[in-house]
């Protein structure tokens, strides 16, 4: 091939064809625009603009695939304005900027109900969904047996940190409480920090350290761990020792939650728990 006569092919656009196709698809009435007189659906680009607070122009150029990389302020505002998912939210950042958006927390109250199905479907292991600031939304009864009862407790009350270190009954249960709320504190400050939720971790931060000078001290300490995977031993009132293989799994599509499950470590731990869920009334699981 002669390459003096070779043409240069354009490089692909991949944000401008995907903030045009994502334009497309807005109804300009409801979004207060006229709907007469257009010639292609959805929005105009300047329309885009407009809700976006941005310049006509530099809107125009980006989904030309001119002006260069966009900001992420930019990517933001033009998410809002197009009303995106936080997935679509994630793949304009990812074409735009190669990289996913800062984390936005987003508070939860619950959980779908397919989830919670599957809670109750991973008995006799204790499973629970917390959010990124370790509040417990649901969970299976298994979980109220062994690890605590939520559903007795208000929904503020909720949280991972606070039964641990306010809780007597949850520091009963440990084998080494100091060796584990070291650890639920370090595991916690990289899951709040990961979310983006540091507006929400001050007031809680600040209650705790109030409440506990053992909480306080550890929280100063700015230990950091990982909370993916390990074993874990309980002290239970019936059962004596527990133990379990927990693993931690994102909820996709909602990044601000995660699912922690803990599987008995043998089958005399797993026998351990069937007698006590049969033995046991029914308990309210969420």
């Amino acid at each position: 091939m002669n390459t003096r006569f070779a043409v240069k092919m354009p490089r692909p656009n991949a944000l401008g064809t995907y903030l045009k196709d994502r334009r497309a698809k807005l109804d300009p009435v409801a979004l207060g625009f006229p709907g007469a007189r257009r010639r292609t659906p959805g929005l105009r680009r300047e329309e885009v603009a407009q809700r976006a607070h941005i310049s006509p122009t530099w809107y125009t150029w980006l989904e030309q695939g001119r002006g260069g990389a966009p900001s992420a302020d930019v990517l933001e505002r033009i998410s809002d304005a197009l009303m995106l998912t936080d997935v679509e939210r994630e793949h304009v950042f990812f074409l735009g900027l190669g990289r996913p958006p800062d984390a936005r927390y987003r508070k939860s109250d619950g959980v779908a109900p397919r989830l919670q199905r599957v809670l109750d479907r991973l008995l006799p292991s204790p499973a629970l969904i917390r959010t990124a600031i370790w509040n417990v939304v649901a969970w299976n009864r298994a979980a109220t047996l062994l690890l605590g009862d939520y559903g007795s407790l208000p929904p503020d009350q909720r949280n991972i940190l606070r039964i641990m270190f306010l809780d007597p009954r949850a520091r009963a249960a440990q084998y080494d409480w100091e060796s584990v709320a070291r650890f639920v504190v370090g595991a916690f400050r990289v899951d709040a920090a990961r979310a983006g939720a540091e507006a929400e971790v001050v007031p809680l931060v600040d209650e705790l350290c109030r409440l506990s000078a053992e909480f306080k001290a550890m929280w100063r300490d700015n230990d950091i761990r990982i909370h993916g995977e390990g074993v874990k031993q309980l002290r239970h009132p019936l059962l004596g020792r527990v133990a379990f293989e927990y693993s931690a799994f994102a909820v996709d599509g909602r990044p601000d939650l995660s699912m922690v499950v803990y599987n008995p470590a043998t089958a005399a731990d797993a026998n351990k728990i069937s007698s006590l869920l049969e033995s046991a009334p029914p308990c309210e699981s969420s």
